[in-house]
C-alpha cells in the first residue's frame, strides 16, 4: 500500500506523475472536503516559498516527515516538528549555482541597464541618440549578507570580476574575504550589498532604513533571499527618493502580490522567485525532495535533514 501525502502546492507535470506514482496523494483541498483522512497522511510535500501551517500539521496524527522542494525551511513550523518527532527534509547544494548565475545576472542588469537599453532599441530611439552611460561592476566594493552555501558560490563567482568581497554572518568563519560583525558597517563600505541569508524571526527586516541609509545614494541592493530579510516600506521610500541607487529583487514579502508601488520605479529590476527556476536545477530539486521521501519510508532516515530546534 502506497503512504498517505499531503502535498501543498503545484509542481510541473513530470513531477507530479512520479509523486503519484508512489504515494497516495491528496492536495489541501481534498483533506478539507475528507478530513476523516488525516489519518491515513504520513507526509507532506511542499515548496520552499509556500507555508506549512501549524495548524494543519497538528491535525495529521500519522505524519511523519516534511519534504520541502528548496533550500528554505523558514515556512515550516520546526519547533512543532521536533516536539512532534517529524522529520524535515530540504534540498540543498543543487540550486546553488542557478541562484548564484540569477544574483550575478540580475546584478550586471541592474548596473548596465539591460532592461532599459532593449526598450531603447525596440522603441527606436538609439538612431536618435547614443544610450546614456552606465555603472561597471569592475572595481566595486562588494557585501555579501549571508556566506551560507549560496553566498559563497556568489562571492566566487564575483571574484573574476575584480571586486573587493566583505561579508555578514553570524561568525566569522576565516576565509579569504573580510568578515565584517556590524551590518551597518558592511553598508556602509559597500557599492553593491546582496541579501543571501536564511530567512525566519532573527533575519526579518534585518536590511532596515538604518542599513539603506548606510548603503547610501550610490550603492545598490540585491535581494535573492527571502523578502522577509528587508524592510520594504524602508526600500520603496530610499529608492523613490534615491537615497539609494537601485534594487534587484526576485523575492518580495507577500509574493505574488508583491506592493504595486515598485511598478513605477526605474531604479529597480524586479523578478518573480526565479532564483532556481531552470529547467536543470528544478529536476534536481524534485529529484532529492523523492528521494529524501524514498530514504524515510525505506530506511527512516532523510539524506539531506534540516536540523530541528533542540536536537
Amino acid at each position: 500500500m502506497k503512504p498517505g501525502l499531503l502535498q501543498i502546492g503545484s509542481f510541473p507535470p513530470e513531477v507530479q506523475s512520479r509523486i503519484d506514482a508512489e504515494f497516495e496523494r491528496l492536495d489541501v483541498q481534498d483533506f478539507e472536503r475528507a478530513p476523516a483522512r488525516a489519518g491515513d497522511i504520513r507526509a507532506i510535500v511542499t515548496r520552499s516559498n509556500l507555508e506549512v501551517p501549524a495548524a494543519l500539521v497538528e491535525r495529521l496524527p500519522r505524519l511523519e516527515i516534511i519534504a520541502t522542494n528548496g533550500v528554505g525551511y523558514d515556512l515550516i513550523p520546526l519547533s512543532l516538528a521536533a516536539r512532534r518527532g517529524i522529520a524535515v527534509s530540504n534540498t540543498p547544494d543543487v540550486l546553488n549555482a542557478a541562484v548564484a548565475e540569477l544574483c550575478i545576472g540580475s546584478l550586471l542588469a541592474l548596473l548596465r541597464q539591460l532592461p532599459q537599453a532593449d526598450r531603447y532599441v525596440r522603441e527606436g530611439r538609439w538612431a536618435g541618440a547614443s544610450f546614456p552611460l552606465t555603472t561597471s561592476l569592475a572595481g566595486k566594493q562588494v557585501g555579501i549578507v549571508g556566506l551560507g552555501r549560496i553566498g559563497k558560490d556568489i562571492a566566487r563567482r564575483l571574484e573574476p570580476f575584480g571586486v573587493a568581497l566583505a561579508y555578514h554572518g553570524r561568525s566569522d568563519q576565516q576565509l579569504a574575504w573580510r568578515f565584517e560583525a556590524d551590518l551597518g558597517a558592511l553598508a556602509r563600505d559597500a557599492d553593491i550589498l546582496i541579501v543571501a541569508a536564511p530567512g525566519g524571526r532573527e533575519t526579518a527586516r534585518m536590511i532596515d532604513a538604518r542599513v539603506l541609509d548606510a548603503l547610501g545614494p550610490r550603492g545598490v541592493l540585491v535581494n535573492v533571499a527571502r523578502g522577509s530579510l528587508v524592510d520594504e516600506e524602508a526600500l520603496l521610500a530610499a529608492l523613490a527618493e534615491k537615497r539609494i541607487a537601485g534594487a534587484a529583487l526576485d523575492v518580495f514579502d507577500g509574493e505574488p502580490d508583491i506592493d504595486a508601488r515598485f511598478f513605477g520605479l526605474e531604479n529597480v529590476l524586479l523578478m518573480p522567485h526565479i532564483g532556481s527556476a531552470t529547467q536543470e536545477t528544478r529536476a534536481a530539486m524534485a529529484q532529492l525532495m523523492l528521494d529524501n521521501l524514498r530514504s524515510w519510508f525505506g530506511s527512516g532516515r532523510v539524506l539531506t535533514p534540516v536540523p530541528l530546534p533542540g536536537r
